[in-house]
Order: C-alpha cells, then sequence, then structure tokens
C-alpha cells in the first residue's frame, strides 16, 4: 500500500540526459552559458601547433586526447579551484562537466596525471600568455574593448603553505634558498624558494603578486605581470603600459604615487589619474579630497575583477610552487575572468557587440 503514496523510481529512459541538461540549462548552467557564448575551436590552432608532438613518424601507440577539451579541463580547474584529482573525479561525477567538454557517459575521463602533465606543457611553453592575447584580440575586434581608460593595481597570490624553520625563511628572504635541502631532495622540490616575503598593513604575506591592467569599460583585464610579494606595484608600471593607452587616463591607488610613475606614464602620452595620499605634517586638503572621491568611482572597477576572481572562483590561491608555473596558473586565472566576463557582456547585452 505504501508503494503508491510516492513517486516512482528507477526508471530510465533514452532522453534522460538531454532533459537533464536542458533543466540544469535553465536553472542557470554557467558552463552551458560559456559554451553558447565561446567558440573554443579559435585556441585550437595555438594548441596544436605548441602542444602536438608534429615529429612523430609512427602512429602507434594509444591516441592523445583532443587538445582543446584538455584545455577546457584547466579552465575548470580555474574556475572552480579544483585540484588534479579533483577534476579527474568531478568530471567523472557531473553531468554539466561532462557537457562541457563534449564527453558523453562512455567516454573515458583523462586521470589526474594527464592532467598535470598538459598543464605542465603549457605552462613550460608560455601558451597561457599567448592564448590570453589572442582572446583580447578577439575581443577588441567586437568593439568590446572601450580604449577609453585603463586602472591598474596588484594583489597577492598565496601559494601552498611551507612550515619553513625560521633561519629557513631567512635565507629564503636573502635569496639562497637553492642552498637548503641538499641532502634532501625529496623535501626540496615541494619547497617554493622563488616566493618571497612582504608586509602589508601590518600583516605578512609569502608568495607572489599579480599586477593587472583592466580596461576601465569592459572591466576585461588588458595585460598582466607576475612577480613575487616584495616587488612593489610601483615597479611594474612600464610593463603594464603599451602604446594603445597612449592618450587614455591611467587610474591607480597610492601605491603607484610618486615622480617616478608619474615620469614613466607622461612620457608614454598618458594621463595619470593616481589616488592622493597625505604625508606627514601636510594632510590632504578638501579640494583633494573631492578630486579622490571622483577618482575613486573609476579604480574601483579593478576591484569587481579581483570580487569575481575571489569570491565565485576560489580566489588566486595556487596548488604550484615556483615562479613558472606560478605565472602561467594566474595567467590561467586571469583568462577566465575574461571568458567569464565576455560571456557575461554578451548574455546581458552590457556593451555593443558587432
Amino acid at each position: 500500500m505504501s508503494e503508491n503514496r510516492y513517486k516512482s523510481r528507477g526508471r530510465t529512459s533514452l532522453f534522460d540526459i538531454p532533459d537533464i541538461l536542458s533543466e540544469l540549462s535553465n536553472l542557470g548552467d554557467p558552463l552551458a552559458r560559456l559554451n553558447k557564448a565561446i567558440n573554443f575551436e579559435m585556441f585550437r590552432e595555438e594548441l596544436e601547433n605548441s602542444m602536438l608532438n608534429h615529429d612523430k613518424k609512427s602512429k602507434c601507440g594509444c591516441k592523445r586526447y583532443d587538445v582543446v577539451m584538455m584545455f577546457k579541463i584547466l579552465l575548470l580547474k580555474r574556475y572552480y579551484g579544483l585540484s588534479d584529482e579533483q577534476a579527474q573525479f568531478q568530471i567523472t561525477d557531473r553531468l554539466t562537466f561532462r557537457n562541457f567538454l563534449g564527453l558523453s557517459l562512455g567516454d573515458k575521463v583523462p586521470d589526474a596525471r594527464t592532467i598535470w602533465l598538459f598543464q605542465d606543457r603549457l605552462i613550460k611553453n608560455e601558451l597561457e600568455k599567448r592564448i590570453f592575447d589572442l582572446f583580447y584580440a578577439y575581443s577588441d575586434s567586437l568593439g568590446i574593448i572601450g580604449n577609453e581608460g585603463k586602472v591598474i593595481d596588484a594583489t597577492f597570490v598565496i601559494p601552498p603553505c611551507q612550515r619553513n624553520k625560521k633561519e629557513e625563511n631567512e635565507k629564503i628572504k636573502l635569496g639562497k634558498g637553492s642552498e637548503l635541502w641538499i641532502s634532501e631532495l625529496r623535501k626540496k622540490c615541494q619547497k617554493d624558494v622563488d616566493a618571497s616575503w612582504t608586509q602589508k598593513g601590518g600583516r605578512n604575506y609569502f608568495g607572489y603578486k599579480s599586477h593587472t591592467k583592466i580596461d576601465t569599460k569592459s572591466k576585461l583585464i588588458d595585460k598582466y605581470e607576475v612577480t613575487t610579494a616584495k616587488v612593489h606595484d610601483s615597479q611594474v608600471v612600464a610593463k603594464l603600459i603599451s602604446k594603445k593607452d597612449k592618450g587614455q587616463e591611467i587610474h591607480g591607488d597610492s601605491a603607484y604615487t610618486g615622480s617616478a610613475v608619474d615620469g614613466i606614464l607622461r612620457k608614454a602620452g598618458i594621463i595619470p589619474q593616481i589616488i592622493k595620499r597625505s604625508v606627514r605634517g601636510k594632510p590632504l586638503t578638501e579640494e583633494e579630497k573631492a578630486e579622490n572621491r571622483i577618482k575613486s568611482k573609476i579604480r574601483c572597477r579593478v576591484e569587481h575583477v579581483f570580487g569575481f576572481i575571489k569570491n565565485s572562483m576560489g580566489g588566486f590561491f595556487i596548488r604550484c610552487i615556483g615562479y613558472k608555473r606560478a605565472r602561467g596558473v594566474i595567467g590561467l586565472t586571469n583568462l577566465v575572468y575574461n571568458l567569464c566576463r565576455y560571456e557575461q557582456i554578451v548574455r546581458l547585452n552590457l556593451l555593443p557587440v558587432k
């Protein structure tokens, strides 16, 4: 009698998976929206040129996974903050992940080691930067990039906790990290001796910095640089600007105050719009405070970028060590942000697209 009280379960049909995917899409599947807005095939030529072995003379052996699909796995890792093992598990478990990658239930999922090797090779070839530039140029060709002003800022990127002794950290600070753990090679390969320490607001930080320049109109990341944590924000300005910025305003917080930065920007034909700060014995005037409030309304747009990465993508925490890998993972993070922002612009019709 009790069996008739509830909805029946355990039935399957030919249309179950399409129906589920359709329902997930209606509920707001972000991966389905990305697939709809972006043709990932635009990256195929760049990926195949760098990631395939074109000198292979024999067709023997197991065929490799599709490079575009593997690249999309790396995007999933950065969007959801997944390790290689979790990426393998989630792709196996979740229909939305399989649908995003174009995998059916019968297709084999790449294991964690395969995912790690693909990412490591991509970073060694510095391919993430070329793909980032490729997608930005594509967005620019559609008229999405306003080029009516830029904002520069930097944020800390934290690597895995090291648990070093005080004397070991002192050596790392002095740039002598390579002298440590000589007889413990397995331990040494887990230690990040490229990252550096710095202090801000009375707090100590260990790791790297992502220096970012965004377009004020589209809020897409225009250019980025990666340094260790101790490098001051103002030291990277020359690398962030380009010839396209000539005649535009560049906004920045008080970290970019100073004649050196002002000289670099004006020499490049850029109009500095830097937040002024008070110094001992010379507080800001009411006029300067009013100017700062006006500048801040534009400068704060970069915080929207960092906010999305930290709140919607799990933050800038990285699971790798060493400058080169950190630079690659940060580049992928910035690319994923641009992909998501582009999808939002197209879906909500925020800016006219050619």
